[in-house]
């Protein structure tokens, strides 16, 4: 492959860096390409997968051209920054290669072409396309914005960028949990960098009392299909030649931000572990129930749904279980909102997407909202505002016929609850020995911020409940 000295074709070729997708992770795997050498590419079009410890996230292209060159193969752990693709905006028109073709991803690149004058199409959170040729006028577009939003400048990727007659600045997750949230990004005042809206602006829209500051979000990431070979097949993850007594996994991705973030909670928050074994049988005879009632026609009913509103009507009986240990300023950080997050173990790994506001939304809402996240976790399109800004969680390790355990806190989160298996077993009932239907629950919590006597009530408060789920209305 041949270097290109001609400036002439400088500006023929672009390169698409590996961008931020997870505000501040400094890495991603390429997960699989969507396309290959000489393949023709839209603005916008998406050409690959990757996986950040987050999520995984697939990258749009923000220019027109044919691919010249994939830069890494799938499987490949690519640093923010570096090329991954090459494109070619004006083919037919010459044989030369890209600068910086022959040369490592990893040595520096080459001086990118002096951006032209004028409006320019920018792909937000990464950066502007330096490109001489014209972006296609999208559909139903604008004719004109606000004179403000053509004063922005900031700093991305390294590039000056200005953005005349453009929608506000904001990265794709950024642009998902406004979204998520209902928030307008034009009504958000920016406070990052350069102009640009960060997550905690469009939390700030959405609950201005500071005491509603969203929490960190679990370091995981949702599950995606196998990565399909690229045009070389990537080295294999795991080897293990025959007759071999052992295996070694890499630990990288999902699993790496896992073990992080796991040994981060376990050494940080002082966790205490409560039991409880509770008769569930009327709990589960209401379930039968609600699965044959109109009002519940559509949403999926199952004993998770009664737990989760259980435990919704605890908290509210017992607020102080729902807040976070503010560590820099030495604070308890009441919240006045639930973001009930939900636990989940995909192929990829654990992830806990969470429920916004579950605590305002009605059984059937409250139904169906856990519905869209299970199937949503199945098919690996969980974002990162989903599972960001939980404020307590529920894991049900009672699916793999587990009794009980003792769950570890997600970090920022006060409490989480395990429930186990529910089985037929033998007990005292109206002074009789009968089969009932019966659960061990069991609530972890950060004793800094939850006493013995608060997580007591919260956990005896569930229980109560599900022993009697008529409660649910005379304690609601």
């Amino acid at each position: 492959m041949t270097t290109m000295t001609d400036t002439s074709n400088a500006a023929r070729f672009r390169e698409f860096k590996m961008p931020d997708v997870g505000e501040g992770l400094t890495e991603a795997e390429i997960l699989k390409w969507y396309v290959q050498a000489g393949d023709t590419v839209t603005d916008g079009q998406v050409v690959c997968e990757v996986e950040t410890a987050k999520a995984a996230v697939e990258l749009p292209i923000p220019f027109d051209g044919v691919v010249h060159e994939l830069r890494f193969l799938e499987g490949t752990t690519v640093d923010v920054g570096q090329v991954i693709i090459a494109v070619d905006v004006a083919p037919g028109s010459g044989d030369a290669a890209p600068a910086a073709a022959s040369a490592p991803a990893a040595e520096p690149e080459a001086a990118e072409p002096e951006a032209p004058k004028g409006r320019q199409p920018v792909l937000v959170g990464y950066g502007v396309a330096e490109s001489s040729t014209k972006r296609r006028a999208r559909k139903g577009a604008a004719t004109a914005v606000p004179a403000a939003a053509a004063a922005i400048q900031g700093e991305m990727n390294g590039h000056t960028t200005v953005v005349p007659e453009s929608r506000p600045l904001a990265k794709p997750p950024v642009r998902k949990l406004a979204k998520d949230l209902g928030i307008d990004l034009a009504t958000v005042v920016p406070t990052g960098e350069g102009g640009i809206i960060t997550r905690e602006d469009v939390h700030a829209a959405a609950t201005p009392v500071p005491a509603q500051a969203q929490a960190p979000a679990p370091t995981a990431a949702p599950p995606v299909a196998e990565p399909a070979p690229a045009a070389e097949a990537p080295a294999p993850a795991v080897v293990t030649t025959v007759g071999a007594r052992e295996t070694r996994i890499p630990v990288k991705g999902v699993r790496k931000a896992i073990a992080q973030a796991m040994v981060g909670s376990a050494f940080t928050a002082p966790h205490v572990t409560e039991f409880v074994t509770v008769d569930v049988t009327r709990t589960m005879k209401l379930v039968a129930e609600l699965k044959e009632d109109k009002e519940m026609a559509g949403v999926r009913v199952n004993p998770l749904l009664l737990i989760a509103k259980a435990l919704l009507v605890a908290i509210k009986r017992n607020p102080g279980v729902n807040a976070a240990w503010d560590e820099a300023n030495q604070e308890i950080v009441q919240k006045h909102y639930v973001n009930l997050g939900i636990a989940a173990a995909t192929p990829r790994g654990l992830i806990v997407p969470n429920i916004k506001d579950a605590h305002e939304q009605t059984l059937p809402q409250l139904a169906a909202s856990l519905g869209e996240l299970v199937s949503t976790a199945r098919e690996g399109k969980t974002s990162p505002a989903a599972m960001a800004g939980g404020t307590v969680t529920i894991t049900n390790v009672g699916v793999f016929g587990v009794d009980t355990g003792t769950p570890i806190l997600n970090p920022g989160e006060s409490a989480i609850l395990a429930v186990g298996a529910i089985k037929l077993q033998p007990w005292v009932h109206k002074g009789k020995v009968k089969p009932r239907q019966v659960t061990t629950l069991a609530l972890s919590f950060d004793h800094r911020l939850v006493d013995g006597e608060l997580g007591s009530k919260v956990l005896a408060d569930v229980a109560a409940i599900l022993e009697q789920p008529k409660r649910l209305i005379t304690w609601a």
